[in-house]
């Protein structure tokens, strides 16, 4: 029986327009809050960003944002993991040394920073991730904030390059999984989407195996393997798609939807091979 369903957004739960089919979801989201089916979006996004989709819902769902680092149970906060300040700024020192040109967003519980310096390419890209943001003149000086993520830009023939040295060089203090084109997320050791959503499913007396998850990439892999009914968009990475146990039609047909209607018209849900 599935008792709580997780999705990842961008890639995802989102299509191509950055959105939803709203009035669809309205009509699933009342089936499940009729079987007490707990609802989690889980994202590396920022939570301001996220709650924003769920006008009608927001004090429903819950939400697990910057990739695990934290958890919202009401509009409250329930979790959080944070980075110690030291490493920070040898992150920080890192990235400004790189041979190449990172962009780089600093992701604080209460907001997130970038340099007044960056291109504005890289600021309009940020606005649309990230809806308390900041400025500032230089990371010589950190804000006033706890820190949880560093959002990367980078060259997109470089992502492999930059994912493999940091996790070689730097395992102990951040992990760099890629979340999708030329994006880089570094996250807290041994604190990612799989963590968080153990955490609360344990909060709630909820087994693993009575999660259905959905995820589209390399930042849904611990998801995936958490739950006992996992699905990979059809667009998704293929470490995505190997690591899941089903494959949903992409987040252009709203696969996450189509797939929770059909699954929440059965009582037990029967092992199936992967398909469409």
């Amino acid at each position: 029986m599935i008792k709580a369903i997780a999705v990842d957004m961008d890639g995802t739960f989102l299509n191509s327009d950055n959105d939803y089919n709203r009035e669809r979801f309205a009509k699933i989201y009342s089936k499940m809050q009729s079987r007490n089916i707990k609802f989690i979006v889980a994202s590396g996004n920022q939570y301001a960003q996220l709650r924003s989709f769920f006008p009608d819902q927001e004090q429903e769902v819950t939400f697990v944002s910057e990739n695990g680092a934290l958890a919202f149970i009401n509009n409250q906060l329930v979790h959080k993991a944070v980075f110690d300040q030291t490493t920070v700024q040898t992150v920080l020192d890192l990235l400004t040394n790189f041979p190449f040109k990172v962009g780089t967003i600093l992701c604080g519980v209460s907001k997130a920073y970038l340099l007044q310096n960056e291109t504005k390419e890289f600021k309009n890209i940020a606005q649309k991730y990230y809806y308390q943001l900041a400025e500032v003149a230089s990371f010589s000086f950190l804000p006033e904030d706890e820190f949880v993520k560093f959002a990367l830009e980078v060259p997109n023939e470089q992502v492999s390059e930059v994912v493999d040295f940091i996790n070689q060089q730097y395992a102990s203090k951040v992990v760099a999984v890629s979340s999708g084109h030329s994006s880089v997320d570094l996250i807290i050791p041994n604190m990612h989407k799989g963590k968080a959503l153990q955490l609360l499913l344990e909060n709630w007396g909820i087994a693993p195996s009575e999660l259905l998850a959905f995820g589209d990439g390399n930042n849904d892999l611990e998801m995936l393997t958490l739950a006992g009914y996992s699905y990979a968009m059809k667009n998704g990475s293929k470490d995505a798609i190997e690591t899941a146990h089903y494959i949903a039609p992409s987040s252009d047909e709203d696969g996450v939807l189509t797939v929770i209607e059909s699954l929440l018209a059965k009582d037990e849900i029967k092992t199936r091979s992967k398909e469409l």
